[in-house]
């Protein structure tokens, strides 16, 4: 008879990592709905809500190789630690902007403090992923990802809402000041965490050669590849959420806590699947559920840009994010269970680059969608989109259709 695995929440080391990162989710999360309505409210213009994500994704994208580089061969709790100090100094200096203490005018100044959190966001997944590797059994990897899947959505919740209760009542530079406190919380979890990290390689390689072998590694494994893509296409052209300061404003007609009310629907949808998850994690039929869940998420979007309703939007996302939650746990379980140990922070920064950045290239290709076709057509587009890429990985990947977790334990 086969002994069942203690709760991740046994572990100490796995406390802390929640701890660290639901602090990273709501300091990154506040400063997101809070420079999205700073920036609208000066410009009225979706595109500019396009160029945020823009100003993050690139200097993400040409980091996060090295991130993970570095993650795989220097102290991992210390590099965390780093990046946190990172986002706390771009929130601050965005408080700054905001108060108008700072000779600075324009957007300029708010895009340059955006791209600085985007280098330092690039560490944060990596180490996570790395150090959940140190705290938990092989065992407990199931369970682990769907309580931190939960931890994950409830930040982009509470983020949002904490976001846009302030922004609305106390202002954008109390905003982004709290961010900078969580942003230092995180640091102080990650360096109070006991774990023990693997020796440092006395012999290194070659940085580029050792990015390619991580890459080498996804782009081998068809089920971590399509599951990866599955992701990023869903979340590029599924990015409707971007574009929320522009309906509040224009379609529903709402203030800035509505804004905050939005932003939040999909994570709380996630968590309620992810708790549901985190007691009975799926095994048989794990890629087929996969693909469902995408084609509801695209599904939703199209309702979402259909929607004149502020409640039937919001209950919409609410759907869309339960559907979401689903696509994350699987994803981050094959993750996890895929990937050598040695290779934990390549690997993590590759999946960085399709889903992170995916997020802010969605914003771009939402922004710039409504620009050329119009707010509602281009949500709607996107929605078909998403759907039409689930239809493409189903027929591309063959074993991802297949998929039983078991097969990978």
């Amino acid at each position: 008879m086969n002994e069942v695995p203690a709760s991740p929440l046994s572990s100490a080391g796995f406390r802390w990592l929640m701890l660290y990162r639901i602090c990273t989710l709501l300091s990154y999360q506040i400063v997101a709905v809070t420079v999205g309505w700073h920036v609208y409210e000066l410009t009225r213009d979706p595109w500019s809500l396009g160029l945020i994500g823009l100003a993050e994704v690139i200097p993400f994208f040409c980091v996060a190789p090295f991130s993970g580089y570095l993650v795989d061969h220097l102290p991992r709790r210390k590099l965390g630690a780093v990046a946190c100090a990172g986002l706390a100094l771009n929130a601050l200096a965005l408080a700054m902007v905001a108060a108008g203490w700072l000779p600075l005018q324009g957007l300029w100044p708010i895009y340059v403090a955006i791209a600085i959190g985007g280098v330092a966001r690039s560490f944060l997944g990596p180490v996570y992923n790395a150090l959940f590797a140190r705290v938990l059994k092989r065992a407990q990897f199931a369970r682990g990802a769907s309580m931190g899947s939960v931890v994950f959505q409830t930040g982009l919740v509470a983020g949002p809402a904490i976001g846009g209760v302030l922004v609305g009542s106390a202002g954008k530079s109390v905003a982004y000041g709290l961010a900078a406190l969580f942003a230092v919380a995180a640091a102080t979890a990650l360096l109070a965490m006991p774990v023990t990290e693997p020796a440092q390689q006395q012999q290194r390689g070659p940085v580029f050669a050792s990015i390619a072998e991580g890459l080498r590694f996804v782009f081998s494994h068809q089920i971590l590849l399509a599951a990866l893509a599955l992701d990023m296409f869903a979340v590029l052209f599924g990015g409707a959420i971007s574009l929320a300061p522009a309906f509040i404003k224009d379609v529903l007609h709402a203030g800035p806590e509505a804004l905050g009310i939005l932003r939040g629907a999909p994570a709380l949808g996630s968590v309620a699947v992810a708790v549901w998850l985190s007691r009975h994690p799926l095994q048989a039929n794990a890629g087929r559920i996969l693909l469902a869940s995408v084609t509801g998420f695209g599904a939703c979007m199209i309702g979402f840009g259909l929607s004149t309703s502020f409640w039937l939007s919001a209950f919409l996302l609410l759907v869309s994010g339960m559907f979401d939650g689903v696509s994350v746990v699987v994803r981050s379980t094959i993750l996890q269970l895929a990937t050598p140990d040695a290779m934990r922070g390549r690997v993590s920064s590759v999946n960085s680059i399709f889903i992170s950045s995916s997020n802010e290239l969605g914003a771009f290709y939402s922004g710039s969608m409504a620009r050329l076709l119009g707010l509602v057509p281009s949500v709607v587009v996107g929605g078909i989109t998403t759907i039409a890429v689930v239809a493409g990985t189903a027929w591309r990947a063959p074993r991802l259709r297949r998929l039983d977790l078991r097969d990978l334990q």
